[in-house]
């Protein structure tokens, strides 16, 4: 028993991991941030196609259920867009600092998507981000546009995140990856055909060392990162699962600091920044958990 749950908590880390590590591939990867995510949605689809037709899973929904996914399919395109080109536009330690402001959207967009009430330590916790946000602004104004990008990739994961915590009470997290990923080639496709003059040549040639990165990053990044973590979701507790995804940005850092330290190394108010904006995210995992944990003594007396 213990060997077992030991194996699902080094397999969330490992999942975890596997998150930091996009960040790196999206350094690695030389093409521009809208063909690596339309390549990245296009191959972790057909890969998911596959799974699909291995295990025989049924993917048959409604046109209510199609438009809904299709609409989420497109939050999370702009989300990897946004992610990828603020990492073009900066780094990898700037982008990664900036996601982990999806927390404070959190605090705001739960309660309306939930119709909840806006919780008092959240807002605290909000502050404080903005106060992270500001140091880190103060010392790397010169990497204004990936700050901006990589809060706007925030906001959307952020909204996908919540959008699709209501979607896996009634669908398979399979069937709805399989049906966003496809839907966010079909957005993009149709960006690249109206607004950039449709599809080169160019578009199709890639260097085998991209090809190389984009199969890393759209299967074992992607597909096998999210059927892994829905995996995980059943056999360890939401909230452990959410604390551990918090630390995505300390790896990835770390990761980056390590393998491109000339152009990661930042000054010193750029850490006390992130480190103050990490900070507020674990505590608010720890306090979610202590109010879930709360609840749940009250109704456990209640039943009694």
């Amino acid at each position: 028993m213990q060997n077992a749950k030991l194996k699902n908590y080094l397999h969330l880390h490992f999942l975890v991991f596997i998150a930091g590590f996009t960040a790196i591939l999206g350094e690695l990867i030389s093409i521009g941030s809208i063909p690596l995510v339309w390549y990245r949605m296009l191959i972790a689809g057909v890969l998911m196609l596959i799974y699909i037709k291995i295990i025989k899973l049924k993917i048959a929904i409604d046109k209510r259920t199609m438009i809904k996914f299709f609409a989420a399919g497109i939050i999370i395109a702009l989300h990897w867009i946004t992610f990828f080109e603020a990492i073009k536009q900066s780094n990898i330690s700037i982008t990664l600092a900036m996601f982990s402001t999806g927390a404070f959207f959190a605090s705001f967009v739960e309660p309306i998507i939930y119709k909840r009430r806006i919780i008092w330590y959240e807002i605290l916790f909000g502050i404080i981000v903005i106060i992270g946000v500001f140091l880190i602004t103060q010392s790397e104004i010169k990497y204004i546009n990936g700050i901006l990008l990589g809060i706007s990739s925030a906001l959307f994961s952020t909204l996908f995140a919540v959008i699709n915590g209501k979607f896996i009470e009634k669908h398979s997290a399979t069937v709805i990856s399989f049906y966003e990923f496809i839907s966010g080639v079909f957005f993009i496709t149709l960006f690249i055909l109206f607004f950039k003059g449709g599809f080169s040549v160019e578009f199709f040639i890639l260097s085998s060392s991209d090809w190389i990165y984009l199969f890393i990053l759209a299967s074992i990044c992607t597909a096998y990162a999210f059927i892994g973590a829905v995996h995980v979701m059943k056999l360890i507790s939401p909230y452990t699962v959410i604390l551990s995804y918090n630390l995505e940005p300390i790896y990835g850092i770390a990761l980056a600091l390590l393998l491109f330290p000339a152009t990661e190394t930042m000054s010193p108010q750029f850490y006390y920044g992130a480190i103050l904006i990490l900070i507020t995210v674990l505590l608010d995992g720890v306090f979610k958990n202590f109010k879930i944990r709360k609840r749940k003594r009250i109704i456990s007396t209640k039943d009694n």
